[in-house]
């Protein structure tokens, strides 16, 4: 086979592989939505047995399982038995690295996916043409894709958050500010690793009952308030030391995210820090974990992923100073930020 003949086969072989990489992600959103990683939890089961417990057809759910096989989730130790494997163990909803929450969350993004030409052609989210208005919006009318979501948001923060600690000093924050903190996932780890800390989850106000067990089971209650708001709405709470924003940037445009950062300039005192928990990218090309994200902030919100540059660019606007970034050992990195003299 001559090198040119090669090169054109392994081409087409990448391409392939990465159209099966579709099949396969929705194989594993399924095998979320039928709790096979929970029924699988005690050990290996039958094809039979599992389709009886997900009330399935057998022999097509054994395609799936199967599937699952080839991909590294599951272990065919006989014909028609399988168990799982480390890997495919992270799909039970009581893993402590569990990604069950955000598998089931992307089943809520396949139409805007499937609608993604319209942002091609515009730069603006398919996700309002396809559910008729904006994410958060559907969200708040929607509890149960909502409790999908921010677990999803749950799921990433833990995955990330020991990242965070190791590579970021809290030390000497006596009161955090997470803005947009969701059920503060994030926030209640901090302040289990800096018990001299207290801390505020300021986010939309159908989120506080959930945040209240959250803070619970971090054993944080007397530490961590919830407040409720919008911080295009209303004033984010003051007396900060730490304002932390975890993802949250990248879901806007320029404007918006502009707004949000000057929101939080208003609420700090000189001496406050203001933190960006973010998917940094690299100038230039290149591979980046990022880029992925990038894409399905397009579709979705109309936000985007940004270099350091961009970002500094942002916060000045804002009248706040970049004083640099610190990388994580996960794909996000902290933009640390303080105000600039009025």
């Amino acid at each position: 086979m001559s090198q040119q003949t090669t090169e054109a086969a392994e081409g087409s072989g990448l391409l392939m592989a990465a159209h099966d990489g579709f099949i396969q992600s929705r194989a594993l959103q399924l095998a979320a939505e039928l709790g096979i990683a929970d029924l699988l939890a005690d050990g290996g089961r039958s094809a039979e047995e599992l389709a009886t417990a997900t009330e399935t057809h057998r022999p097509a759910l054994y395609r799936l399982l199967r599937l699952l096989a080839g991909s590294g989730v599951l272990t065919e130790v006989e014909h028609g038995r399988f168990e799982l494997t480390p890997a495919g163990a992270e799909l039970r909803a009581d893993h402590p690295r569990s990604v069950k929450a955000t598998l089931l969350s992307a089943k809520l993004f396949l139409p805007v996916y499937a609608d993604a030409m319209y942002s091609l052609k515009t730069g603006e989210p398919a996700f309002p043409r396809s559910f008729g208005k904006p994410l958060f919006e559907y969200l708040q009318d929607h509890p149960d894709q909502s409790a999908h979501f921010h677990s999803a948001m749950a799921d990433a923060s833990r995955l990330e958050t020991a990242a965070l600690l190791d590579a970021y000093d809290f030390g000497g924050a006596g009161r955090l500010v997470d803005v947009g903190g969701g059920t503060g996932t994030l926030l209640g780890a901090i302040l289990g690793a800096y018990p001299e800390s207290t801390g505020v989850v300021f986010d939309q106000p159908h989120l506080a009952e959930a945040a209240a067990a959250q803070a619970a089971a971090d054993g944080v209650t007397d530490r961590l308030t919830f407040t409720a708001g919008d911080f295009f709405g209303q004033e984010i709470p003051r007396d900060g030391d730490i304002y932390l924003l975890k993802s949250i940037i990248h879901d806007w445009p320029d404007e918006e995210a502009v707004r949000i950062l000057r929101g939080c300039r208003q609420a700090m005192s000189p001496g406050s820090r203001l933190l960006l928990v973010e998917r940094v990218l690299p100038p230039g090309g290149g591979s980046h974990p990022g880029h992925a994200m990038d894409f399905t902030l397009l579709v979705v919100l109309g936000g985007q992923e940004r270099t350091e540059d961009e970002y500094a660019k942002l916060l000045a606007e804002a009248g706040l100073k970049c004083n640099g970034v610190t990388a994580t050992a996960s794909p996000m990195s902290v933009l640390e930020a303080v105000p600039l003299p009025d």
